[in-house]
């Protein structure tokens, strides 16, 4: 491959004249003002370099790439315990369907799928109050970035707190099995606001090393989670982290991805490294279309692939 910074650099110019970004997200009335002509890439390595282009310092509403850091912290507060209250299955459906919860007796198929998300939150809450829950959050994510400025953007929570009707039936049919010991509005609350955090691509990046150097953050030293729930959070990724889409992204990049309906998507490369790119139009499962399109192109020129170049 070509130097990375001018790999990225060719990305960001061909993909600005792409004819089909996609459509933004009209669930969230906040993210439906986002240009969708908005795009950034950034790349962090084991050794501490990050390169990107674009909009890469512009921070942006990571959404459901929240889970990645939820699930880490819950495998740290139950371990797999977690397992009983939520499975490790790809979907095969849409990221909110109630169908396939309802089939499933109230166990969510994976953590990724909003269910199976709100039950890790759930996890995550315990016993307290929802402000003292989101604080530990944020302070995770700011840890595995080292970034204290990273935020919660109270706009998009308190949009998509208005319009969480859908979550909120999900949330009650958990209740309703009894895998809820919070009530649904503490969940909810709680879930609009890790959704809401703010990070720009190049922040992004460089919160997923630890997912590429078996649970430790390369610049710190720190032990993270352990190589083997590093593992397992990289083996969701790459099974249920675009749900009805996973399979898809799977055949084109053949990395663990985690998508958000703001228009991020993060990328482990085990091993070597960790890619974010950001561009708010989706396609039809709700992931980036030309950010799936970026990793695809950028992990093809790289030789990055887990199963074999």
């Amino acid at each position: 491959m070509r130097d990375i910074q001018t790999e990225l650099d060719d990305l960001c110019s061909t993909l600005a004249s792409y004819p089909d970004c996609g459509r933004v997200t009209s669930a969230i009335p906040e993210l439906a003002r986002v240009d969708p002509k908005k795009f950034a890439i950034a790349v962090a390595d084991l050794n501490g370099q990050t390169w990107s282009a674009g909009n890469a310092e512009e921070p942006f509403s990571i959404q459901s790439i929240s889970k990645v850091f939820l699930l880490a912290l819950s495998l740290g507060r139950l371990g797999d315990q977690l397992w009983e209250r939520v499975g490790r299955e790809p979907s095969g459906s849409a990221f909110n369907s109630i169908v396939q919860l309802e089939h499933e007796g109230g166990v969510p198929r994976n953590p990724f799928i909003n269910a199976g998300a709100l039950v890790v939150t759930d996890i995550v809450l315990g016993r307290r109050e929802p402000r003292e829950a989101i604080g530990e959050i944020l302070q995770f994510v700011r840890a595995v970035s080292e970034d204290d400025s990273i935020f919660v953007d109270d706009n998009v929570a308190n949009s998509e707190a208005r319009f969480s009707h859908r979550n909120a039936s999900l949330a009650h049919f958990l209740a309703a099995h009894g895998n809820l010991t919070n009530s649904v509005e503490r969940v909810i609350g709680t879930y609009v606001h890790q959704c809401a955090i703010a990070m720009s691509c190049r922040q992004l990046a460089r919160s997923g090393l630890f997912l590429a150097h078996g649970g430790v953050n390369p610049a710190s030293g720190s032990q993270i989670l352990s190589a083997k729930r590093a593992r397992r959070i990289n083996a969701l990724m790459m099974t249920c982290g675009h749900y009805d889409g996973s399979g898809d992204f799977a055949f084109r990049v053949g990395l663990p991805g985690k998508s958000g309906i703001g228009g991020g998507i993060l990328a482990i490369v085990p091993g070597k490294a960790s890619l974010c790119v950001w561009s708010p139009g989706l396609n039809q499962q709700g992931n980036s279309q030309l950010g799936t399109l970026a990793l695809e192109r950028l992990a093809h020129a790289a030789g990055w692939n887990v199963f074999g170049s």
